[in-house]
């Protein structure tokens, strides 16, 4: 039996007059979380939105929730149903209430839940007769996440969705991305630059960089399993002749040098008198885009 793929490219790009996107081939299996990481103008943003239909790829293939997705007319309004989207600003109109914004759910989307919209606004603390320009970043991006919870879809895309909020926010918003997780037919694709929040939810996480991926990863082989050793220039000369050298990237600093291990328990046996600590996600992606092999 196949595996089904909410969201599977192949040597997908889109080019622009500056910038070209890919090759790249991704698979997002149903039933997890892709975090997506990278600078701005890393391609992230290119990527959502040839997931969206929202432009046209230039070559490689696409499909969304077993859909392909080639132009935008292929993103037909039963597969748009399925998809959730928060990007990283408010998109309705400035002038609109709160309240008024579940007009546009009913008509949107035949599975609008009502009951559903109003519990979230409750419980993010929505006022309903506030407009959408006088509420704070963080707020509308509650806002836009309700709404996209309200009509159950089955792919979630947010991009940025948890900027602008303060920590115990993010931890809500997190704790109710979860509770969305908890049905195995949902699927989450998120990008931010908050790699705590990644760390938190993740299952998966790439790494795009002037619109190339750097690494694809599982969240566990990062900070489960990958380390950050603190090495002498002894220490430096020893790694380089064992077999623990193997994929270790340096960070060279004034007074010592840093290093990341793809094992830390392993490199931990070999080298037990050199202090080595988990990799954070932010810690693995200044190696992976800065560091030099040993």
């Amino acid at each position: 039996m196949n595996m089904p793929y909410a969201v599977k490219t192949e040597e997908l790009t889109k080019r622009y007059a500056d910038f070209k996107l890919g090759p790249i081939t991704l698979e997002v299996p149903t039933g997890t979380v892709l975090g997506i990481v990278g600078a701005n103008g890393a391609g992230k943003s290119t990527l959502i939105k040839c997931l969206l239909g929202l432009v046209a790829p230039d070559g490689g293939s696409l499909s969304v929730l077993e859909h392909e997705v080639s132009a935008p007319r292929d993103m037909t309004a039963s597969l748009k149903e399925r998809i959730g989207v928060v990007l990283d600003t408010c998109a309705f109109v400035p002038d609109m209430r709160v309240a008024d914004i579940a007009q546009l759910g009913r008509a949107a989307y035949a599975a609008w839940d009502q009951p559903c919209f109003d519990e979230l606004v409750s419980a993010f603390s929505l006022a309903e007769k506030k407009r959408v320009k006088d509420l704070s970043r963080g707020m509308g991006m509650k806002l836009s996440l309700a709404f996209a919870l309200a009509h159950h879809p089955e792919l979630l895309i947010l991009d940025e969705a948890t900027a602008g909020l303060d920590p115990l926010a993010r931890d809500e918003v997190l704790d109710m991305l979860r509770t969305f997780m908890d049905d195995e037919r949902h699927t989450i694709l998120l990008a931010s630059h908050i790699t705590s929040d990644l760390e938190k939810l993740s299952d998966r996480i790439i790494c795009l960089d002037a619109g190339s991926v750097i690494f694809d990863e599982a969240k566990d082989a990062i900070t489960n399993t990958a380390g950050v050793a603190q090495l002498r220039e002894a220490d430096v000369a020893l790694l380089a002749e064992s077999p623990q050298s193997e994929g270790v990237l340096l960070l060279r600093e004034a007074y010592h040098t840093k290093a990341l291990v793809p094992d830390r328990f392993a490199f931990a046996r070999t080298f037990p008198n050199v202090p080595v600590t988990p990799a954070s996600v932010d810690e693995y992606l200044a190696f992976r885009l800065k560091g030099e092999a040993l």
